[in-house]
């Protein structure tokens, strides 16, 4: 399991009954988790004073009982600035146990000794864009929601990126890379965070089981002739870190040669000092 223990303005407090206790900055969270599947009967004193709570509707989705949580506030990891908004499906714009991902690809791109262009799938609000871009990197970031895209630009100008060299895209990822591939452009590394389901801005369904080889297949094909990574990422309960492995071993060590990974991503709970599953990842690079 890697774990994103280096955290200063994050902390996982606990997790007990189906949810997270978190610390974000100065306020405190909790949020359903259906992989806590357990009860920690010596719970942190700080449930019961949690600046919001997210509750699910019996009609489905669910929304926030917030105190005196703001609209927004920002925290940061090392020299990355991030806003946070509580969204309507229990995110607050941020996932923190991918700083596990943030630190390995960024120590990639600052020893690589050239110039590294990332593209960047299902971006999201950033964290990786603005990682990669302050390593050094170039980047292209692509997701399909607006607001989305908008919240990334905010990121990379509290981290100081404004001016950094990254093209934001608005759009659905596979119509990218296919316009890409006819372009004949290429990318020193990519990066996807597919969600399990998805609907593309014009509609296009989205389901990772059934399209991740497919958009995989043609992402390596926008890979230069010296790759540096091929990170995938993926928050499917019932989707094996080793099948994304296997799959980046068919379409781009079977090609380039070096070296794989796969496993898990977590976060360690402050009361059991034990960690919590947070997704997966499988990670090709072409040298240790």
């Amino acid at each position: 399991m890697w774990i994103a223990d280096q955290w200063k303005d994050y902390e996982l407090l606990d997790a007990s009954d189906g949810e997270r206790l978190e610390r974000w900055g100065s306020y405190i969270l909790r949020r359903p988790d259906p992989q806590i599947i357990w009860k920690n009967t010596n719970k942190n004193g700080s449930w019961n004073v949690a600046d919001a709570i997210y509750k699910r509707s019996s009609k489905g989705g669910g929304g926030w009982t917030k105190n005196d949580l703001p609209a927004q506030w920002q925290i940061s990891y090392g020299s990355l600035r991030f806003v946070l908004k509580p969204m309507g499906f229990k995110h607050t714009g941020l996932f923190p146990e991918q700083a596990a991902n943030w630190d390995w690809f960024s120590k990639l791109i600052r020893e690589a000794g050239r110039p590294i262009k990332v593209l960047n799938l299902f971006a999201y609000t950033g964290g990786a864009t603005v990682a990669a871009a302050a390593a050094g990197a170039s980047v292209v970031h692509v997701d399909a929601a607006k607001g989305m895209v908008a919240q990334a630009k905010e990121n990379a100008a509290l981290s100081g990126l404004a001016d950094a060299p990254i093209r934001y895209i608005v759009d659905d990822c596979k119509k990218f890379v296919e316009r890409e591939l006819r372009r004949g452009n290429h990318y020193d590394a990519i990066i996807m965070d597919p969600p399990s389901y998805g609907r593309g801005p014009s509609g296009e369904v989205w389901k990772i089981e059934e399209c991740v080889d497919e958009l995989v297949t043609l992402s390596a094909k926008l890979l230069s002739d010296k790759p540096l990574f091929f990170l995938i990422n993926s928050y499917t309960t019932g989707l094996s870190p080793m099948a994304m492995q296997y799959i980046l071993g068919l379409k781009v060590a079977s090609r380039y040669g070096g070296y794989m990974e796969a496993g898990e991503l977590g976060l360690r709970a402050t009361a059991t000092d034990l960690c919590i599953p947070c997704g997966a990842s499988a990670r090709w690079y072409a040298y240790r």
